[in-house]
């Protein structure tokens, strides 16, 4: 199954590091972000723990939960989580999902349906392609997909730029222009018409072409899907 945005996120029951979840559940009315790793004890991922874990304080203000996914077991996660704290110098406080028999690798369609049932003998270039984000809303629906090399580490602080700016987008008709980041000008969303736009901003746009209407960005921003 192709994962696309827009999609219902699957569903799905697993044994983590703070116990067994079921994923929609734990999501309840809040964000999420899901990133997979190929293997527990690489160098790279190492770096995306620690550093995720240190800016957790700033998904949750954004109401936005965080979860892990390795495809060795639990056990292992545990002592993985040792280390990172010891080289990275933050805590894991989110929890680590264990997936040793591959099955959310495939149900979020990371690994190929033949990948076999288990971790166990697989090398993490065999799991290379477990290197995803997913970003999902309060309405369980995906958001945001980013896949990466297994070489280049992951940038957790785009992650966020990319939550703050779905969050604002969700609750008004405006969209980011590029490398847009909180506070910067936005832009009057294409479907909405000079005169609703009229309505929503009275006080008119900037505008270099018809179809480009530039605003401040509204202050308030939502956490809604």
């Amino acid at each position: 199954m192709t994962l696309r945005i827009g999609d219902v996120a699957p569903d799905f029951t697993a044994e983590t590091t703070q116990g067994p979840i079921k994923f929609h559940d734990w999501l309840g009315n809040s964000w999420g972000v899901l990133f997979s790793h190929p293997k527990d004890f690489t160098p790279v991922c190492t770096t995306e723990l620690g550093y995720m874990a240190g800016l957790q304080p700033e998904f949750e203000k954004r109401n936005c939960k965080i979860l892990g996914l390795s495809v060795d077991p639990v056990t292992n996660h545990g002592k993985w989580a040792v280390d990172i704290e010891e080289t990275q110098g933050h805590k894991v406080k989110f929890p680590m999902i264990g997936d040793p028999e591959l099955q959310i690798a495939k149900l979020y369609d990371m690994l190929p349906a033949d990948a076999g049932n288990t971790s166990e003998g697989r090398t993490a270039a065999l799991n290379a392609t477990v290197r995803t984000v997913f970003v999902v809303g309060p309405d369980k629906k995906i958001k945001l997909t980013l896949s990466y090399p297994m070489s280049t580490g992951r940038n957790f602080d785009e992650v966020l730029r990319v939550l703050d700016s779905m969050q604002l987008t969700a609750q008004h008709s405006v969209s980011t222009p590029v490398n847009w980041k909180p506070g910067d000008d936005v832009i009057i969303s294409g479907n909405v018409s000079d005169e609703e736009a009229k309505k929503k901003y009275p006080n008119g746009w900037k505008s270099p072409r018809p179809y480009i209407r530039i605003i401040p960005q509204p202050k308030d921003r939502a956490t809604k899907a």
